[in-house]
């Protein structure tokens, strides 16, 4: 977020004291999707990830079984996004690709963010996959909304 703050300033400021920098709308986009994907796994563990459960509020005695359900296609969803993710990074790196901007990034060094980030995500995925099986780790909820403000 850091980045996309500094990228966005050097842009506005480069306009107003006329100077040009190369590229940085290019690299608010990249630190931004960078910082999107890089929190995708500490959402996740902290129960802030939008999530359906009317069907699994109502399964009763199911519960545990269609959570496991969930969180093993989740697992499959995320591990598959996680290995083009990373493919996609190697393929970049291999065939030199860089961006058609007139910033000529080699696109592998923004694309790190998101194969980070999605192998991240499946890594907390198989742990609450494990401690399901395992009974040992609950499914973190929905943070409580504070009814009043202090």
């Amino acid at each position: 977020m850091v980045g996309t703050l500094a990228s966005v300033l050097l842009g506005i400021f480069g306009r107003l004291l006329d100077f040009y920098i190369r590229g940085t709308d290019a690299y608010a986009g990249y630190c931004m999707a960078a910082a999107g994907f890089l929190a995708l796994a500490h959402t996740f563990r902290r129960g802030e990830h939008i999530r359906v459960t009317l069907l699994l509020e109502q399964a009763g005695a199911a519960r545990p079984w269609l959570e496991r359900l969930c969180l093993a296609l989740a697992l499959f969803a995320s591990g598959l996004l996680a290995w083009y993710s990373v493919r996609l990074a190697w393929q970049s790196h291999t065939f030199n690709d860089i961006s058609t901007g007139n910033d000529a990034t080699r696109l592998w060094i923004p694309q790190i963010g998101m194969a980070l980030g999605t192998g991240l995500l499946m890594i907390a995925l198989l742990d609450a996959f494990v401690g399901a099986w395992r009974a040992t780790s609950v499914l973190p909820s929905a943070p409580a909304t504070p009814s009043h403000v202090e």
